[in-house]
């Protein structure tokens, strides 16, 4: 009886706790901030994403969306203190719990969140959300060409995904102790119903894993170079090639290390051009047959995440410079990586999903047993039975660079079927430029181009 009373308490608390988050419908409050920003209206969006979190006490995602708009509009510092606060949040995390009653709410949160919803359990990020931040706020900083400042963001990516490789690998012996003692080894493959095709393409397939990225290792690289550190840039470009072996981008990096230095008037340039938005999750009901032990099969009606990709940007496959085409490489996809944390992701997922099926199954035979004449099969569909869809969403999918050398001096930079091309000015020996396509709109931000311009005005039309 006290157990049965301590539940109904610990749900009324976590739900007081979580700021009613089973209920926050966050894929429709990004797509009104992401629609204000597709349009070219920043203070819009900045608005929207205020108003969606009236508390005074934010949470990560607040901080995660926040910087990316902020990043767009060209509010590059503002951006960094966003965003560093989302970083300080997610240190904090990863970090020992001290006091007796933080291990006790956190153990809590984790356990009973995961029994009654995912969404009640604190959004942490996921790994490739961590991993991103900073490779984010090190491009922030290349922007305002501050490669110290990179180098101690990209100096703080290294150390996460170290961090990272070690949770996961405790994490996965975790889940698998459990499944052994639950008896339970459901794949997502047995799931009727659920989409597994996207898990199993050969792009996720060919991840190492879900956070490592090759354009990170990649940048550390650029920016190891900028500053006269070849015996750091080379481990950046080796490690981008290891996790990206077919990528030929990455070994003529490696290679052009050993070429001749630049000339006094020349610059080695490097434009990434980021375009969409990182996929939504959305949340897919599945049937799943539980067998109680008075032989009862009860379906039981639970819901598993699935990702939605962005279909708001269409494809840019090259950059125009003073007129003349470059092609851009791929090295960084977030559908892909989001993809591939789910698919690592579904072992622990499925063990929580499916012991809210085994409760909520055990409470149907319950009433199956207590009057027979109207004993059911399929247990009652509960809208509060939904897969967490909370995620990055204004981190940018797609990431494309091109590298070249430019004489020092203004230049026009321009993608296809821009209305007009951009002016740049070039006055580093190694400089980067970034882009950043969203909709109809190019959003172009740093010290290379036209200072004094406003947000709105540094945006262009697609046709």
């Amino acid at each position: 009886m006290r157990q049965c009373l301590l539940l109904p308490l610990m749900i009324a608390t976590l739900v007081q706790l979580a700021g009613c988050g089973a209920y926050r419908n966050y894929d429709l409050e990004l797509q009104q901030t992401t629609d204000q920003l597709k349009s070219g209206n920043v203070d819009a969006s900045l608005a929207l994403i205020e108003a969606h979190n009236p508390d005074a006490e934010k949470d990560l995602l607040y901080y995660l969306e926040k910087g990316a708009v902020l990043s767009a509009g060209g509010e590059l510092p503002q951006s960094q203190v966003a965003w560093r606060s989302a970083e300080q949040m997610i240190i904090q995390r990863q970090d020992t719990i001290e006091t007796t009653g933080d291990k006790l709410l956190a153990a809590m949160g984790d356990h009973w969140g995961g029994i009654i919803n995912d969404k009640i359990r604190r959004y942490d990020g996921y790994d490739y959300e961590k991993v991103m931040l900073t490779t984010q706020m090190a491009l922030n900083q290349l922007s305002a060409n501050d490669f110290d400042g990179a180098r101690a963001d990209i100096k703080k990516t290294h150390e996460r995904e170290t961090l990272i490789a070690r949770q996961r690998e405790l994490e996965y012996e975790r889940v698998e102790a459990a499944a052994k003692a639950q008896g339970a080894r459901v794949h997502y493959k047995d799931l009727q119903g659920y989409p597994v095709v996207m898990l199993d393409s050969p792009a996720v397939i060919a991840l190492k894993n879900g956070y490592q990225s090759a354009f990170s290792h990649y940048l550390a690289g650029f920016t190891y170079e900028a500053l006269g550190e070849k015996d750091l840039a080379a481990p950046g470009y080796r490690q981008a090639i290891e996790l990206r072996p077919d990528m030929a981008f990455f070994q003529q990096a490696l290679r052009d290390l050993d070429s001749p230095g630049l000339k006094a008037d020349e610059s080695d340039v490097l434009i990434i051009v980021q375009s969409g938005l990182a996929p939504a999750r959305s949340s897919v009901r599945v049937p799943y047959p539980v067998k109680l032990a008075d032989g009862q099969v009860i379906v039981a009606n639970i819901s598993f995440p699935v990702m939605v990709p962005d279909t708001s940007t269409q494809p840019i496959s090259q950059v125009s410079i003073d007129g003349r085409q470059k092609k851009l490489i791929a090295v960084n996809n977030i559908t892909d990586m989001s993809l591939r944390t789910l698919r690592d992701d579904m072992p622990g997922i499925i063990q929580r999903t499916t012991y809210r099926a085994f409760l909520a199954a055990d409470v149907q035979g319950t009433d199956n047993r207590r009057d027979p004449s109207k004993a059911s099969y399929v247990t009652h569909w509960d809208g509060f039975e939904q897969a967490d869809t909370r995620t990055w969403r204004t981190l940018p999918n797609l990431t494309q660079v091109a590298r070249l050398r430019l004489k020092k001096g203004d230049h026009l930079i321009s993608l296809p079927n821009a209305t007009a091309p951009l002016k740049i000015r070039i006055d580093q020996n190694r400089q980067m430029i970034g882009l950043r396509v969203l909709g109809d709109r190019i959003f172009a931000n740093g010290s290379a181009f036209q200072p004094g311009a406003s947000a709105v005005n540094r945006v262009s039309g697609l046709k």
